[in-house]
């Protein structure tokens, strides 16, 4: 039998309905794309909440250092017409 940390890991989303976004739900061991797909509708979908899923390779995935968050996403706070929340909304527009 071999070893879990041969086997790749996957990340797994799903999405719950048309319309929503896909949102990540946990991890799975698997040999390859097919079999994720297989193991992740039988371990994350099992009372149908899914209406899609998505498997990628955990070893695909490049994140940002959280230590470099103030280098990173600082910019966008001096931007503040990129979050317009000083604009007046009419009433007859409704819910945005």
């Amino acid at each position: 039998m071999s070893d879990s940390s041969e086997i790749p890991l996957w990340e797994v989303f799903i999405r719950p309905r048309n319309g929503l976004a896909h949102r990540h739900c946990g991890s799975i061991h698997a040999a390859d794309a097919t079999l994720a797909i297989h193991a992740a509708r039988d371990v994350y979908t099992r009372r149908g909440e899914g209406q899609s899923v998505w498997v990628v390779p955990s070893a695909s995935i490049t994140a940002s250092d959280p230590t470099q968050k103030d280098e990173n996403f600082e910019p966008s706070e001096s931007k503040i017409y990129r979050h317009p929340s000083f604009y007046e909304v009419p009433d007859e527009v409704g819910h945005m």
